[in-house]
């Protein structure tokens, strides 16, 4: 827990200031202040691991104050203005971090673990250990199809209950989908608030507001954040809601999983620049197909680009009833790019899993398609030998499990 005290003699700055930080979990404000003199009396007894001062009511007064806290206290200070300059001046005298005014949620959270890693303050569990949130950057992986009904919602929910069954990793899947989600469905959820709240509160959402609106599945620790359930809601979001949420949920876990709808829209769009690695989910049929060299050549004109983040993974691999399958060579020469990940057909065991409203990890943890996507997620998760393995797999190099989950045709 990161203990602050904050001075500000202001009430229309302090008042907002002090609830944000009632909103994260990992603060505890041990002390508020409205005198800059006063201050240092108010927390020589109790140092805590962060001083936290305001510049604007009196820059001199506060300036000053900045030198005393930084020369007689070990705790790093970190200042707030909208005043650059005094701001260059408070870093001049030992501030070591600064805010702007307004103070946004996502920039105060970032300067807090900072903060929180120099101070050696202990984490929410009660160790010395950061909070998994703040320990590692958070990977944004975001699911794209290339046409209706490839398995991109059944892809999403697996992966990220997979990712969510390491105890290290912090995982939210966020339903994009605006119009015709279903990641609540598949999981057997009844969310109470949606993407479309978060939305309508833009302005004041914080941490608390943010909790409230996730759903939690229980049987894998996993958080879901569901899309509008009335259809008139969807134009409520716009590009830039999706961003700030984005933000502030990558701050707070290690992973995001993002199920994109099949459109392109500009919330899509958003997701996809904000995205890590995305994943475009295809069928070895010639439309599918024909859809990835599409959506390649459009990702790759976006502002930036974002067609070097793609990873092709061709799902139902194998499937009987699929006529005129097309082999994996002659998919990769269509595409042009090597196919990343292969996942097998296991029809019997995926749709008893969405019938049940349960992740193929609790329904059928031993079918070939959830050990196809739980090697997936080590994949994805930043650990090398799995992650070399997983590509010689997808060139057909490997034998055992792999050679079973990736046999297919050639």
């Amino acid at each position: 827990m990161l203990r602050i005290a904050i001075v500000d003699p202001v009430d229309t700055t302090r008042d907002p200031l002090r609830s944000l930080l009632l909103g994260v979990d990992f603060v505890f404000l041990e002390a508020e202040s409205n005198r800059y003199e006063f201050f240092p009396d108010v927390i020589r007894e109790s140092p805590p691991d962060v001083l936290v001062v305001s510049l604007d009511a009196d820059k001199p007064k506060a300036l000053a104050l900045v030198g005393q806290l930084a020369h007689e206290f070990q705790a790093p200070v970190l200042v707030i203005s909208d005043d650059n300059q005094a701001i260059l001046q408070a870093l001049q005298r030992g501030a070591k971090y600064f805010l702007t005014r307004p103070v946004v949620l996502e920039d105060l959270l970032v300067c807090l673990r900072k903060a929180q890693g120099d101070s050696g303050a202990p984490s929410a569990d009660g160790t010395g250990r950061q909070p998994v949130s703040g320990s590692r950057p958070c990977k944004v992986v975001a699911v794209l199809g290339t046409r209706g009904g490839v398995g991109c919602t059944t892809l999403s929910v697996n992966l990220a209950a997979n990712l969510a069954a390491d105890p290290n990793n912090s995982v939210a899947l966020v339903d994009l989908d605006l119009a015709l989600g279903d990641v609540d469905v598949a999981l057997d959820l009844m969310p109470d608030h949606t993407l479309a709240d978060l939305a309508l509160n833009i302005e004041k959402l914080d941490l608390n507001y943010m909790r409230r609106s996730m759903l939690r599945h229980e049987p894998t620790g996993l958080h879901v954040l569901a899309h509008p359930l009335q259809m008139s809601d969807v134009t409520i979001i716009q590009p830039a809601h999706v961003e700030r949420v984005l933000n502030l949920l990558r701050i707070n876990y290690t992973h995001l999983v993002l199920d994109l709808s099949k459109g392109l829209t500009p919330t899509d769009l958003a997701a996809l620049d904000m995205a890590d690695i995305i994943l475009l989910v295809a069928q070895l049929d010639l439309s599918s197909l024909r859809n990835v060299v599409r959506m390649l050549m459009t990702l790759n004109v976006q502002d930036g680009g974002v067609a070097d983040k793609v990873r092709v993974v061709v799902n139902r691999v194998g499937a009987d009833y699929t006529e005129g399958e097309i082999g994996l060579k002659r998919a990769e020469a269509t595409i042009g790019k090597p196919i990343f990940w292969q996942v097998p057909n296991d029809a019997k065991g995926v749709l008893a899993s969405r019938t049940a409203g349960e992740p193929l990890i609790i329904h059928a943890p031993k079918c070939r398609a959830q050990q196809s996507l739980s090697a997936l997620a080590a994949a994805l998760t930043d650990r090398p030998a799995v992650a070399a393995v997983a590509a010689a797999a997808a060139n057909g190099q490997s034998g055992g499990i792999f050679k079973s989950i990736f046999g297919g045709k050639k």
